[in-house]
């Protein structure tokens, strides 16, 4: 399969940007693995790996500070649109951030509210978000979250470089 260009499409801010410097790890089916640096410099945040579930709609990423140290996990509702030539990850809003310590924290939902009301998301693309933050938060609750978190775990301590 020739590799399609990435972009992210956000709602608030309304904007899509090109993840041009990206480098894809994996490309099966129906998940995506990316290396990637923080688009814009930040002290809390420097890189990270991330995985597109494409089919439950959830990208899930493991953030590492500036000096290569784990942040915690970020996972991001996700719809994909498939184009000829191009994957647009549109981030539906609402996040789950899973601490170091296991303690999970549900980001945006208000967001999500505020932006359905206003027009800028779908009630079809808002029912998806939280279709696919409940298929998260289940296997969170039920401890079963390594099955979004093994293939990066797997890829960086192949790649341990590619952190």
């Amino acid at each position: 399969m020739p590799e399609k260009l990435l972009y992210r499409k956000r709602f608030i801010p309304m904007e899509t940007i090109a993840l041009k410097d990206d480098k894809i790890l994996l490309w099966q089916d129906d998940l995506i693995v990316t290396k990637w640096n923080s688009l814009k410099p930040r002290r809390d945040i420097g890189s990270g790996l991330s995985a597109y579930y494409l089919k439950d709609g959830i990208k899930v990423s493991k953030i590492f500070d500036p000096n290569g140290n784990f942040v915690h996990w970020y996972c991001d509702m996700i719809h994909p649109v498939t184009m000829e030539d191009s994957i647009i990850f549109e981030d539906l809003l609402i996040d789950v951030v899973v601490k170091k310590d296991g303690s999970i924290l549900v980001l945006d939902a208000d967001e999500a509210a505020d932006a359905l009301r206003q027009g800028m998301i779908s009630s079809e693309l808002l029912c998806q978000a939280l279709t696919s933050m409940n298929l998260l938060l289940t296997s969170l609750y039920k401890g079963q979250f390594e099955q979004y978190s093994k293939i990066i775990e797997t890829l960086s301590a192949q790649n341990p470089a590619d952190q």
